[in-house]
């Protein structure tokens, strides 16, 4: 490895490049402001650990992290090492539309910006013309850099490009055009069933938070903005426009409040720090809907999940919607008139990992957010479908998160 005094990630990874040392690293363009690096999973069959994780065993042994003979080979410590260091770093930016993920040698590529990222490209015509700098990473994503716990596969992903948000509440990204909807809009219509006299008009909504399995708190929303999972602060919207917005915060807790080994703590800590804007869940006249905000991938399972057996994934700053609200009232009726059988209303959401997943039980991912409308819970108990003792935990949850 070069001696002497150390270079940069930039300057080490473009010295890589022009000598041509290892296959599939090389420049994106002729201009060469792009580069592809090789990105193949561990787990794909024809993986082969001396060609497809020499690049991240190379930056390891830059660092000092590995050491031929002295550690344990660790390919996928190696990734995720050189993996927080492109995200962390501001030399680089992401360009996930020309990644190549699904074919036989997956690649990513990443474009080089000009010193301090000045010149980070904005897709936003909201932020067009504000002045990048102002987006530099959050001290918190820092924690990656030193905090990576040891698995066989990833432990969690985080490639999504990092979009910036400005200081300026006038062109900041209002909180009602990231719901896609105005305030006047946000309660449900009331539905009436078969049966004379019931009505739904309820916004409130269950989450349980769980860590390996373990449930560290419980929320009951009551606000018809709905609730903030993250970990950093709520997005500030245009109040003077949509008046203030009311969404619940419910932030994660802290990981050692919970008793998990300690590489695990390590990585839920590395994987709280892409989690800073969360996710928006929110009841609205025809379903209940989430967006999802950070960084970090989110996966979930539901009614109206595209499967049962694979992973779903939440796309960035794209509004979901996790269960329809008429569906679930004619699935109710025919259940009611023996047409068929209960209609299901449970979401959950996996924070970091691929969800579901059949190979790994839920128990052991990371962080698993249950959310259970309680509108559904209180018209499947109003018709004896319910479950008691789901209603009483439901129905009895404090509107105040309790940190187990």
């Amino acid at each position: 490895m070069v001696e002497g005094a150390k270079l940069h990630l930039k300057e080490w990874l473009i010295r890589q490049i022009e000598s041509a040392t290892f296959d599939g690293l090389c420049w994106e363009d002729d201009a060469k402001t792009m580069f592809r690096i090789p990105w193949k999973h561990a787990a794909k069959k024809d993986y082969n650990q001396m060609e497809d994780a020499a690049l991240f065993k190379a930056w390891a042994e830059y660092k000092g992290k590995y050491k031929e003979g002295r550690d344990k080979p660790d390919p996928t410590m190696w990734k995720t090492r050189l993996r927080c260091a492109l995200n962390k770093s501001t030399d680089f930016q992401e360009v996930p539309d020309r990644n190549q993920l699904d074919i036989s040698e997956p690649y990513k590529v990443y474009r080089i910006l000009p010193d301090n990222g000045s010149a980070r490209p904005v897709e936003s015509p909201l932020v067009k013309d504000r002045v990048i700098n102002q987006v530099k990473r959050s001290p918190k994503r820092q924690v990656c850099e030193n905090k990576q716990p040891r698995f066989n596969n990833e432990s969690f992903q985080v490639n999504e490009e990092e979009k910036p948000w400005t200081a300026d509440p006038m062109k900041e990204h209002m909180y009602c055009e990231l719901t896609g909807r105005k305030k006047q809009n946000q309660a449900p219509a009331s539905i009436t069933l078969l049966q004379p006299g019931l009505n739904v008009s309820d916004v409130r909504m269950q989450v349980t938070l769980l860590y390996q399995g373990q449930k560290v708190m419980e929320m009951t929303t009551t606000s018809p903005d709905g609730c903030f999972i993250l970990q950093g602060q709520v997005p500030l919207g245009n109040e003077r426009i949509y008046g203030p917005c009311t969404a619940q915060r419910l932030p994660f807790p802290s990981p050692n409040s919970v008793s998990l080994p300690p590489r695990m703590t390590e990585a839920m800590n590395c994987l709280l720090c892409h989690l800073e804007r969360g996710v928006l869940l929110w009841v609205a006249q025809d379903g209940v809907f989430i967006k999802r905000f950070c960084q970090g991938r989110v996966y979930w399972s539901g009614p109206m999940a595209q499967h049962a057996d694979r992973p779903n994934k939440l796309e960035r700053e794209k509004t979901f919607k996790l269960l329809d609200i008429p569906k679930f009232i004619s699935e109710l009726q025919n259940c009611l008139q023996g047409k068929g059988t209960k209609p299901s209303y449970k979401v959950e959401l996996c924070f970091g990992e691929e969800y579901p997943d059949p190979n790994i039980p839920r128990s052991r991912k990371l962080i698993i957010a249950q959310v259970v409308p309680l509108f559904a819970v209180e018209l499947l108990q109003k018709f004896n479908l319910g479950e008691t003792e789901e209603k009483q935990s439901a129905l009895g949850s404090d509107t105040a998160g309790d940190q187990v």
